[in-house]
Parts: structure tokens; sequence; C-alpha cells
């Protein structure tokens, strides 16, 4: 069965191999980009199975009326792709508050405006998927890297606790958590902080350790979009997935790391909740 999509920052990237795929086999796809020219080609490709709208995902009142465009002229949508994004390259110590502050405006409230303003559609429609594009630095941090995780892990928390609270509306919630691929992030889209020498031995090892990773672990964005079909279609579509060979390899030796930390410091985690069955649960209060 065809579907209907709306996709974010479509010009480029993952975002125009996903549009390119929808259409490619029959679907209808509300495609958006900050510049709606890098979608000229696609609309004479396809002409009226592609919508392109204008969207900047940190405009909320622009977020809200691109969605409902996109939904009349559709009639629905079954398919919301956030990948509007960029990366922000800098140490902790590097980048400025305002750059942090930019980040966090597309990378999560972004994504936060869009999917706030298609939730009412979805939950009349009784089903809807979204798919929000992270990375597997939503679940691992390295250097240099710190602002671009802080909006990553954000996304995860927000988008697991939002994938509990409409479980019971028909609506299904995956986070796609990519490796390295061959698009622009690193490229023209990313902010490059101001650097501080104290921190050029260990750019320079981070770009050694980058150049020197076996073939194959970065991935083609063309084979990305097959592989999100098989995530749209599925009866039950996971609520995390990776795109890509590095994070099937990287991440469950970290997650086992931390479980082995967790449990060596395990006494100290109990000693910190003393004497328990002193405490009533209107005494609770979380962090």
């Amino acid at each position: 069965m065809s579907k209907t999509w709306l996709i974010t920052g479509a010009g480029r990237g993952f975002g125009r191999e996903f549009a390119l795929t929808a259409l490619d086999r029959g679907d209808r796809v509300a495609a958006t980009a900050r510049d709606t020219a890098a979608l000229d080609d696609l609309v004479k490709q396809f002409g009226d199975a592609i919508v392109p709208l204008q969207l900047d995902v940190t405009d909320r009142e622009q977020a809200f009326s691109v969605v409902q465009e996109a939904h009349s002229r559709l009639g629905r949508i079954d398919v919301v792709v956030n990948n509007a994004g960029y990366g922000l390259f800098g140490a902790v110590e590097e980048i400025s508050v305002a750059q942090l502050r930019d980040q966090l405006e597309v990378n999560l409230f972004g994504v936060l405006n869009v999917t706030q303003a298609v939730l009412p559609i979805l939950r009349e429609q009784g089903s809807g998927h979204i798919v929000q594009i992270s990375t597997f630095g939503g679940v691992a941090a390295f250097p240099l890297l710190g602002g671009y995780h802080a909006s990553k892990w954000a996304l995860e928390g927000l988008t697991e606790s939002l994938a509990q609270e409409v479980a019971g509306q028909g609506i299904d919630v995956t986070l796609v958590e990519p490796g390295g691929f061959a698009t622009d992030w690193a490229g023209n889209s990313a902010v490059w902080a101001e650097t501080q020498s104290a921190y050029d031995p260990l750019r320079a090892a981070m770009a050694e350790q980058r150049d020197s990773l076996p073939a194959g672990m970065i991935g083609d964005p063309k084979a990305a979009g097959p592989a999100l079909l098989k995530i749209v279609d599925a009866e039950q579509p996971p609520l995390r997935v990776f795109f890509g060979t590095f994070p099937t390899q990287l991440v469950p030796d970290l997650y086992k790391s931390r479980l082995e930390t967790w449990e060596t410091w395990k006494h100290v985690a109990l000693e910190a909740n003393g004497d328990g069955a002193t405490i009533t649960s209107a005494q609770v209060s979380g962090h």
C-alpha cells in the first residue's frame, strides 16, 4: 500500500535519499527544505507526487503551517521523517553558548516543532509513524562533538518518552541511529567552533583514527532509503535501529563496559539509597 510522507531537510543527504526512494516506489512526499530550489529536479521527475515546501524547522509558526499545508495537499500523512539537522564541531571548552543554542534549536526544538504539529493529525487518523533521524552518537559520545551529542542525546530521551505516550494511539515511533555515511554532514552544513591550541593534538589523533577506519565502515547514503522502507513497512517497527556497520560493532562493547562499571560501583549505589524502608512514596522526588 502506498504511503504519504513528510520529510524535513529533503534537499540533500539522507533526506533527499529518503524522498527519492519513496517517490521511486510510487509514494507521495511532502519534502521540505530551506531552499526548495534544491528539490526542482525531483519535481521535474516526479511531478505532483512531490510537494516541495519551504521550511526552517526552528520557526515554530512556519512548522505548524507547513504541516497543515502538507496534510491539506496530500489528504493524510503516514510517515513523518524528522531529518533536518547539522553537526557542531568543537571541544566543550571551544563551543560558544550561541553555537550550542543554535544546535539545540535545530536538532532538538526543530524536531519538537514538527512533531507537535503533526501529532493531532496522526492521532485523528489513528495511525502514523514518526521517524527521528538521530545518530549512534545519540547513545555514544566522542571528543570534539559534545554540543552535537548533547542535542542528539536529548532527542533520544524526548523520543523514547514520546513512543510510550502515543503507543495506544496507533502511532509508531522510531529512532534511526546512523553511523558514518558519505553525506555532507561534516561539510558545508557543519558549524565549527573557534579552535584552541590545547586541543590540537586531540584533533590530530581523532583525524588519524577516522582516516584509518577499515573499508566498509562508511555507509552509502543511497542504501539508507531502501533500509528505511523496511522500517516504515514493518508491522512492528523498532524504537531504535542502527544504520551502517560501525554502530553494530562499537555500541555493544560500549554498553558492556557501562554495565560492568555500574556493577563495579553497585555498592555505592546501594549505600546512597540509605534506609529506604523509612521513606514513603509521598516523599519521593526524582532528579
